[in-house]
């Protein structure tokens, strides 16, 4: 049974071996950035990874093309939501923090805040819709609920034993993330995704 200081790292391998992987594909097709994983409780394996698939139809961020594909896969084969850690690379929009409340997960983690979406990655619709739509200020939504948790990568590693032991992946996932996001902005223009 793996310990609770052991989490960070293995979400960050999960983000940069399963979620970068397929990433790197969607984007040199004209999808934008965000990946997702499901990671099992009991031993922090990976179940399933996806990335964003918007080409293909514009709610496939990549948290949603996450539960399509989980909710594709047999009820015998697919553990319940609850056994799951759920995993996004980004900070969920208002779109996929429904869907993961809807699909009954009680938690999720993620590596990228709102605002990095917005000013390292120039997509700033996250936060845009949650002030048009909802209302809600940047962070304003409950962070503790009564139907999940949600977690900070770069907060629990700030209060892990060890903080300096995980600089080197991690500085190595934000500049894979941005030689991606520089490739998705320099052919957006070419893309059919309604809010590029």
């Amino acid at each position: 049974m793996p310990t609770k200081e052991q989490l960070p790292a293995r979400l960050l391998d999960t983000i940069e071996s399963d979620i970068l992987p397929l990433t790197e594909q969607g984007v040199a097709l004209g999808n934008k950035i965000f990946g997702a994983a499901l990671l099992h409780k009991s031993d922090f394996s990976t179940f399933l990874a996806e990335t964003n698939n918007e080409l293909e139809n514009p709610l496939w961020h990549g948290e949603m093309h996450l539960l399509k594909r989980f909710y594709e896969i047999t009820a015998d084969d697919r553990p319940a939501p609850e056994d799951l850690i759920f995993l996004s690379t980004h900070e969920p929009c208002s779109l996929c923090l429904s869907a993961i409340t809807w699909a009954g997960f009680d938690n999720f983690y993620y590596f990228f805040s709102h605002e990095d979406s917005r000013d390292a990655f120039a997509i700033p619709h996250d936060l845009k819709i949650l002030k048009e739509v909802f209302d809600v200020e940047p962070g304003g939504y409950r962070r503790e609920n009564e139907f999940w948790r949600c977690h900070s990568i770069a907060e629990l590693i700030r209060k892990s034993e060890n903080p300096h032991d995980y600089e080197r992946q991690v500085t190595a996932i934000k500049q894979r993330y941005d030689g991606l996001s520089s490739t998705y902005q320099n052919g957006k223009s070419g893309n059919d995704i309604p809010l590029n």
